[in-house]
């Protein structure tokens, strides 16, 4: 998980995520607020959901993308028990 949020890029994924609250934002709406290539801010997805930080969830040709709270949560535990 502290891979996956070693890259700034990821560490403000994970912020709109959290900001934007339980499935409602998009890869493309992503791009918009992100200034990378779709293809770079997949490729971020990709590691965020690999790590368990993030959900994606298929609608119709849409992926919306929302953030895992419990595996938040347990990121969370493990970095304050450093």
């Amino acid at each position: 998980m502290a891979k996956a949020l070693a890259h700034p890029a990821r560490v403000q994924i994970v912020r709109l995520l959290m900001r934007h609250g339980e499935g409602s934002c998009i890869c493309g709406d992503i791009c918009e607020v992100i200034p990378l290539a779709q293809s770079t801010v997949s490729q971020h997805l990709k590691m965020l959901k690999q790590a368990g930080l993030i959900r994606g969830d298929v609608d119709g040709p849409r992926i919306c993308y929302s953030i895992d709270s419990d595996r938040l949560e347990r990121l969370r535990e493990l970095l304050a028990a450093l």
